[in-house]
């Protein structure tokens, strides 16, 4: 069975770095999409950055470019978002989640920061940035 459960959320003041890691079991990264994505209160669920395993490429949601980078560890299945000069805008609960490479919109010139696109589905870490 996919599990993925992501951890390292937490309160940080603004301009403070979180590292968040996704911990996966049940698959291989190697021919997988994985996203984070993130969901504030009375929000829609939106897309932070993305990755393809196989060639290591990267995407970002506009509102984070420069600050978040996204990383993946294919030997541990494990995926990784660094954040970095945090701020308040940036709280929600954050999920990483996983879609097969080639049922991925990303495969046929696409993006992988859509929500619905994606299969399986982390629990969610908070993270919480103070002013």
């Amino acid at each position: 069975e996919v599990q993925l459960v992501e951890s390292g959320g937490g309160l940080v003041q603004a301009g403070g770095s979180l590292r968040l890691s996704c911990a996966a079991s049940g698959f291989a990264f190697g021919d997988r999409v994985i996203g984070w994505f993130r969901q504030a209160p009375g929000k829609a669920r939106e897309g932070v950055a993305c990755i393809s395993s196989d060639n290591g490429r990267t995407y970002y949601a506009d509102s984070v470019k420069g600050r978040f980078t996204i990383s993946s560890d294919n030997a541990k299945n494990t995926v990784y978002l660094q954040m970095d000069s945090l701020k308040p805008e940036d709280t929600a609960a954050y999920y990483c989640a996983v879609e097969q490479l080639y049922y991925s919109p990303l495969y046929y010139g696409g993006s992988c920061l859509t929500p619905y696109e994606y299969s399986y589905w982390g629990q969610g870490t908070q993270v919480t940035v103070s002013s």
